[in-house]
C-alpha cells in the first residue's frame, strides 16, 4: 500500500477491467466508443505529434467537449496506450497454423513491417518505452515474434537474447529514421535535399570536415542514390548480419 502523499505506480489500462466496455456506465453521450476515440488519437498523433496531443483537442477533433471523452477513458495516459495498440494493429502476422514458412523469411518480414510502423508513426517510439506494452494486438506480435525465433534452432534459454539483438535493433534504426522524416518534413524539404544541405555544411565545416571526409570512402561504397535507398541497404545489411549470427549460434547448440 502506497504511503501518504506517496503517488502509485500507474499500471496499464488493459489490467483496469474496462478495456472492453464502451464506456463508465449508461448514458454515454454524443454517439462515442472507444474505437472511433482511438482511431481519432492515432490521426492526431499522426498529423501534430506527440508533443501537441491533448485531451482538449481530440475532444475539439471529435466536435464534443473534453468531459465526453472522460467517459470512456479516465486518463490521458489510459488513451495514449489504447493508440499504441492500435498502431501494433497494423502489423500483418503470419499464420500460426502455418509451419511451413521458412523462419528467416518471417523474421525479416516482421522486423521490417516494424520498421515501417515506427517510421510511419514517430509517436510510437516514446509510448513504447513508457507502458508496459500488454495490450491484444502488441501481444500478438510478441507471440508471433516468439514463434518465429524458436524455430531457429536455439536453445529455449536464448529465445529472448535472439529477440532483444533483432527487435531493438529494429526499434533504434525505426525510430532514428522515424524522427529524420519528421525533421525534414518541418524543414519543407525532400530527404534527398536536406541531406546534401547538411553533408555540405558538414563538409565544409572545420570543426567536422575531417571526419567527412575519412567517411566519404565508406558512404560511397555503401551504395545508393537516394536516402530512402541508403536507408534501406544499411538496415537489409544489418539485419542479415543478425540473421547469420542466429544461424551460428543454432549451429553451435
Amino acid at each position: 500500500m502506497a504511503k501518504t502523499g506517496e503517488r502509485s505506480a500507474r499500471s496499464s489500462v488493459w489490467l483496469e477491467g474496462k478495456a472492453r466496455r464502451g464506456g463508465r456506465g449508461g448514458g454515454q453521450p454524443s454517439g462515442l466508443d472507444r474505437e472511433r476515440i482511438t482511431e481519432a488519437t492515432v490521426r492526431l498523433l499522426d498529423a501534430e505529434g506527440l508533443a501537441r496531443f491533448s485531451m482538449r483537442r481530440l475532444a475539439a477533433e471529435l466536435n464534443v467537449t473534453a468531459m465526453s471523452v472522460y467517459w470512456y477513458v479516465d486518463t490521458k495516459d489510459d488513451l495514449l496506450e489504447l493508440a499504441l495498440d492500435a498502431a501494433f494493429g497494423e502489423l500483418p502476422l503470419p499464420d500460426p497454423q502455418d509451419g511451413a514458412g521458412e523462419w528467416r523469411a518471417r523474421l525479416r518480414a516482421l522486423a521490417t513491417d516494424y520498421r515501417q510502423l515506427l517510421v510511419r508513426h514517430p509517436w510510437l517510439s516514446p509510448l513504447a518505452g513508457r507502458y508496459l506494452n500488454i495490450g491484444p494486438n502488441w501481444l500478438a506480435f510478441s507471440r508471433a515474434v516468439q514463434r518465429v525465433i524458436r524455430r531457429t534452432g536455439l536453445p529455449t534459454h536464448r529465445v529472448t537474447g535472439a529477440i532483444s539483438a533483432v527487435f531493438q535493433f529494429v526499434y533504434g534504426y525505426g525510430t532514428v529514421e522515424g524522427q529524420f522524416l519528421a525533421r525534414v518534413a518541418d524543414a519543407g524539404v525532400s530527404p534527398d535535399d536536406y541531406f546534401q544541405q547538411a553533408m555540405t555544411a558538414v563538409s565544409e565545416a572545420p570543426e567536422t570536415a575531417a571526419v567527412i571526409q575519412e567517411s566519404k570512402e565508406i558512404m560511397v561504397a555503401r551504395g545508393g542514390d537516394t536516402v530512402a535507398e541508403m536507408m534501406d541497404r544499411d538496415f537489409t545489411f544489418a539485419l542479415d548480419l543478425l540473421v547469420a549470427g542466429i544461424e551460428a549460434m543454432a549451429a553451435r547448440g
